[in-house]
């Protein structure tokens, strides 16, 4: 069995395609993570690691090329059989929590465990767990509204990992944090990923952060190449 969790191959995508304002984000993006594996994705705002990773999580078709989770083509796949890999093998945390405002922090990880199939219970105790290694299992009872934004992003990351994906794909998950809170969020999420054996990609401006993963990459022109 392969160890290859992510594998983007020839990825194009155009905006406005074949109009005068016509954007090239991706010229044939070639890209693949290993089982385990934390890579790092640095890039300027506006050059394209939202659509990459887009594409990379099933929410977003390609112009052309190929992708690849745990060895299944997803190219040219029903909406169906995308959302149902979305749901099982691809976990998204993003700079901003995304969290349900009226439900509490425990409830915000059990609801897409329910959604997968799994019983009250299972859910629970799965959610309980994750919020216990992140720190914040005394906020379980506390809506977004009552959180910090550090525990807030930290109930983001339980959220994505509740149905134990294979990927885990990050858009800025500590943009939106000031430097001290980034550091122990983000100390907080590699040590989740690493815990779980996930591999992550993880899109991020801050070199500093990316020098903590295993590999930095680079969005450059469209193409990714070593940072």
């Amino acid at each position: 069995m392969s160890d290859t969790v992510l594998r983007l191959e020839g990825l194009e995508k155009s905006y406005n395609k074949g109009l005068p304002g016509e954007v090239n984000v991706l010229r044939g993006a070639d890209l693949t993570l290993q089982a385990g594996e934390v890579v790092a994705l640095v890039a300027p705002s506006g050059a394209g690691k939202s659509t990459l990773l887009h594409i990379a999580g099933l929410l977003d078709q390609p112009d052309r090329g190929t992708v690849e989770i745990a060895g299944q083509n997803f190219t040219g796949k029903s909406d169906r059989r995308r959302t149902i890999a979305r749901r099982q093998d691809v976990g998204f945390v993003y700079q901003f929590h995304h969290l349900l405002p009226e439900f509490n922090a425990l409830e915000n990880i059990v609801l897409p465990q329910l959604a997968n199939g799994k019983t009250h219970a299972q859910a629970e105790g799965r959610a309980r767990d994750l919020l216990g290694r992140v720190g914040v299992e005394n906020r379980a009872s506390h809506r977004p509204a009552a959180l910090s934004g550090g525990e807030q992003q930290r109930v983001a990351f339980c959220r994505a990992l509740a149905n134990q994906p294979r990927l885990l794909l990050a858009d800025e998950p500590t943009g939106n944090l000031d430097p001290g809170t980034s550091d122990q969020v983000f100390g907080a999420l590699m040590q989740l990923v690493k815990e779980t054996g996930l591999s992550a990609l993880i899109a991020t401006h801050n070199l500093d952060l990316a020098a903590r993963m295993d590999r930095q990459m680079r969005l450059d022109n469209g193409l990714i190449v070593p940072a």
